[in-house]
């Protein structure tokens, strides 16, 4: 459930390093799953509005994509990104008591059950409310690049879900 909210943490590191924004400040959407190319940060969706040129695009969208690759190969195999990953945990776990004890308006990306695709799985932003999960929202508008993006990686999403859902119902 939480687990695009590391996504979302990296995300916001990037752009806020690459354009000199508070960190704080920004918030940036991530869509699909959590491997490699599944990985679809919504740059377009930047708050605040952020531009970015081609060139930008596509290196932070790669960047972010292997955010996690990255981390592993700068301690040389010896480590994975804890410190982040347990920052994205109680960034998430704070969105869902805040969600839980009735606050307005809470949302983060997670990667549950979902309708957006035909996918049965799907990362977007999703309300959080007293009952957990209430809402599932759509991509929204997205551009030809990140159009792009998302077409290359529906069919990579779709046999990591189906590999998951056969392990699953293995016997």
């Amino acid at each position: 459930f939480g687990v695009t909210t590391l996504d979302v943490v990296r995300s916001n590191t990037f752009i806020s390093e690459a354009k000199g924004l508070d960190v704080n400040d920004v918030d940036v959407p991530v869509v699909g799953g959590h491997a490699g190319i599944t990985i679809l940060p919504l740059l377009s969706q930047t708050y605040p509005s952020t531009k970015f040129t081609a060139e930008e695009l596509d290196a932070l969208t790669v960047r972010i994509q292997n955010a996690g690759t990255e981390v592993v190969e700068a301690k040389a195999g010896t480590g994975s990104a804890t410190l982040s990953m347990a920052y994205a945990a109680a960034r998430m776990a704070e969105a869902c008591l805040r969600g839980l004890s009735g606050e307005a308006e809470v949302y983060e990306c997670s990667y549950v059950a979902s309708s957006v695709t035909d996918l049965p799985y799907f990362a977007t932003k999703v309300k959080l409310g007293p009952n957990g999960a209430e809402e599932v929202l759509p991509v929204g508008d997205i551009t030809d690049y990140e159009k792009g993006w998302l077409e290359k990686l529906i069919p990579e999403l779709k046999a990591s879900i189906d590999k998951g859902i056969e392990f699953a119902n293995k016997d």
